[in-house]
């Protein structure tokens, strides 16, 4: 039974590959082990892949798709990097925690810094956070998609979010400022 299990696991694997290739254009002539896109008029894009008779399944949209370019690949004029954060969760107000979401585009979050970090392709960087204009911030290197801070005082607040390269430099036109307010009475939540 593991055996087969183990077996019907492998084919899925290889199917779904093979669904990638095909889907990507790209196939091996063994001739020269080398890739070669296939012609327009050849190219199939595959959308279910069937892993028995009677189980179909979608192809969901690929990990390059919703995670951006693989570490081990060199990227080409790579686009800007991006910082998008939505509103604070009210959730969190409420309780006295700030809690925002954000995602970063063309930039890969990792806590590698220096001089020599900037020439890596794709590009890598961090966050800085700021709150309410103090003179210190922290890095957030986690990419964990939420900046949470807790024991928030009741009162009017901001907090800055910077998208940084290696150095610590500010990436142009890539900090936010959101602002807020924790209500009168709210209980503070501890972590």
């Amino acid at each position: 039974m593991i055996d087969s299990t183990r077996n019907t696991r492998l084919q899925l694997s290889m199917l779904s590959l093979i669904t990638v290739v095909l889907s990507l254009g790209l196939f091996v002539d063994s001739g020269n082990a080398q890739g070669n896109k296939l012609k327009a008029d050849q190219k199939e894009t595959a959308t279910t892949v069937t892993s028995t008779p009677t189980e179909e399944k979608t192809i969901a949209p690929s990990a390059k798709d919703i995670r951006g370019a693989s570490p081990y690949v060199a990227i080409e004029n790579e686009p800007p990097p991006k910082l998008i954060v939505d509103d604070p969760l009210p959730e969190g107000l409420a309780i006295g925690v700030f809690w925002v979401q954000y995602r970063v585009e063309n930039l890969h979050i990792v806590p590698v810094f220096g001089r020599g970090a900037l020439q890596v392709s794709p590009r890598i960087g961090h966050l800085h956070i700021i709150v309410d204009d103090l003179p210190w911030w922290w890095a957030d290197t986690s990419d964990n998609n939420t900046v949470d801070i807790a024991n928030i005082p009741p009162g009017q607040h901001k907090v800055k979010i910077e998208l940084v390269d290696a150095n610590h430099n500010v990436i142009p036109g890539q900090s936010k400022t959101i602002s807020f307010t924790i209500p009168k009475g709210a209980s503070h939540h501890s972590h």
